[in-house]
């Protein structure tokens, strides 16, 4: 064989290799066709003029913004009834979501509008963890009716700085808007954790590229840029359009949506700032009367006075901070507000807590005295409403392990309960001690109910039975039932023996059968083959 041929074997080997791969693909896509649901074919094949539940539930979210009335003054009593103080980003978000539904509307009514110049209001929020950003969002979101997403920038900074992942906050909204890409151009992004992405310094005056790639390709889609729908990972997505290309005979139709009409609102803690804050202020100031007021100063009084430089020194792009012109601080939560926290909002820990127990038809009763300790507690572990959780959980964690299994039904929450509540426990259980006892009794007969209905097998307990029981119960630490199963785990079949034995199904439970069951169920096994007299 000449040299050439041999040369030429490679290349004649790759070009069978892709014509197999050609034929497998479009064996593929036939049979992909053939059983694809019906919004794969539409294109191809029109069908009746007939809305579809999609083209329907779009109408009834375009309806929805168009009956949209709500002043902000409104929007503003409604997140009153879940977020207590921040009373600035209250009024922000109420004008700027009334704006953007505006905006919408305008839009939706006079499609040139769509094409013009929009000076969008992005929304910066900055304060503590805890104080109610992210619920605001979530109030909001609920109370909207156009599309919304959100996400947390960190994802974007764990995945890197591809613009491609950035992106996909859009495709979620697209999501969320069901597919609609004309309702999700008008749609609401919210980010949280914005503070992850500011480009540290990693020594020698160099920054951290990844936090200042991610920012470069978040300010692109806050402007205004185009996204592909389909995310070059987004492997269905491919799919489709090398079917639509195989179909039509030529190039896929470009899917992309702008986010001109895109709002986006953005949050973060910036723990920080502030002291880049404190250090510009101070820097400005001169004598020692101003350094004696700086602290008593708390972190947000500072945030109140943050400039762009700050945001630039604590590692932000000038551009990036620059498409956020809507700054608004969140105040700190001191203990009067953590306890108006857990009294009035309609999301409060507090009542999650009640329903908890009240599926164990137990009632709690908090007096205002409990409030104001959890309160205060709450307000030393610095987490804002969090810390509420944290010390309710710490409190009653014990209380819910212990009660359910018990006859109290009744829980006083107090401040001496919530100061010492392993001791008040303690006392509530010796208190109930008698009516629980009852109760665990109980558990043993329905116990011998239950063994009866599976195996058609009686079993009568001796009231001396009971009490080892619930005595076996108390030293292990076990409940009632698990402590009967493990202890009658061999019976049903031993008993089953001993009934076809005999004919009896009826056996009396003593103390000898608690202390030893397997030598005293194995007695009665032999009994029962020995011949009767």
């Amino acid at each position: 064989m000449s040299d050439e041929m041999k040369d030429n074997e490679p290349s004649d080997e790759i070009d069978d290799l892709q014509k197999q791969f050609m034929d497998l693909l479009n064996k593929t896509q036939a049979a992909f066709l053939s059983d694809s649901p019906n919004f794969l074919r539409q294109e191809s094949s029109p069908e009746s003029s007939a809305p579809t539940e999609d083209e329907s539930s779009d109408a009834e979210t375009l309806r929805k913004i168009r009956e949209f009335t709500l002043k902000p003054r409104e929007v503003r009593d409604y997140l009153d009834r879940f977020v207590v103080k921040q009373e600035e980003a209250k009024k922000v978000l109420a004008v700027h979501v009334c704006d953007h539904f505006n905006h919408v509307r305008r839009c939706l009514e006079d499609p040139e509008l769509n094409q013009k110049e929009y000076a969008k209001p992005n929304i910066i929020l900055l304060g503590p963890t805890g104080v109610g950003k992210t619920y605001l969002m979530r109030c909001i979101a609920r109370l909207i009716g156009v599309p919304f997403a959100k996400a947390d920038a960190t994802k974007f900074s764990e995945t890197g700085y591809v613009g491609n992942d950035v992106e996909d906050i859009v495709r979620d909204l697209v999501k969320a808007a069901d597919g609609n890409t004309e309702l999700a151009q008008y749609g609401i992004i919210y980010i949280d954790e914005i503070d992850k992405i500011a480009s540290q310094s990693t020594g020698g005056g160099m920054r951290d590229v990844s936090g200042r790639g991610v920012q470069i390709n978040l300010l692109k889609l806050m402007e205004e840029t185009d996204v592909n729908l389909h995310s070059q990972t987004d492997l269905i997505g491919q799919m489709q359009a090398i079917m639509e290309m195989q179909r039509t005979g030529g190039k896929p139709k470009k899917r992309t949506i702008s986010t001109r009409h895109m709002l986006f609102i953005v949050s973060g803690a910036f723990d920080k700032l502030s002291d880049i804050v404190r250090t510009r202020v101070e820097r400005s100031r001169i004598g020692f009367s101003q350094v004696g007021d700086a602290a008593d100063r708390e972190e947000s009084d500072y945030l109140l006075q943050v400039e762009t430089t700050d945001f630039i020194q604590f590692g932000f792009e000038p551009e990036f901070i620059g498409r956020l012109p809507v700054r608004v601080i969140c105040e700190h939560l001191k203990a009067d507000d953590l306890e108006q926290v857990l009294v009035k909002s309609e999301g409060s820990v507090l009542l999650q807590f009640r329903e908890d127990f009240q599926g164990y038809d137990i009632h709690m009763h908090t007096s205002s005295e409990a409030i104001q300790e959890i309160a205060r507690r709450a307000e030393k572990e610095k987490t804002g409403a969090r810390g509420l959780m944290t010390i309710l959980e710490r409190v009653l964690r014990d209380f819910k392990y212990e009660l359910p299994s018990t006859s109290i039904r009744t829980l006083e929450l107090t401040a001496d309960v919530v100061q010492n509540p392993n001791a008040a426990l303690h006392a509530l259980l010796e208190e109930n001690q008698d009516t629980t006892e009852t109760l665990l009794k109980g558990e043993v007969h329905r116990f011998a109910e239950r063994f009866q209905e599976a195996h058609g097998l009686q079993l009568v307990f001796e009231e001396e039975a009971v009490e080892d029981l619930l005595e076996l119960g108390r030293n292990t630490g076990r409940t009632i039932r698990a402590v009967c199963e493990e202890t009658f785990r061999n019976f049903e079949f031993g008993l089953g023996l001993v009934a076809r034995n005999t004919g009896n199904h009826t056996f009396t439970i003593g103390a000898d059968v608690i202390h030893n069951p397997d030598k005293v169920l194995s007695t009665w096994v032999v009994d029962s083959h020995s011949p009767s007299e």
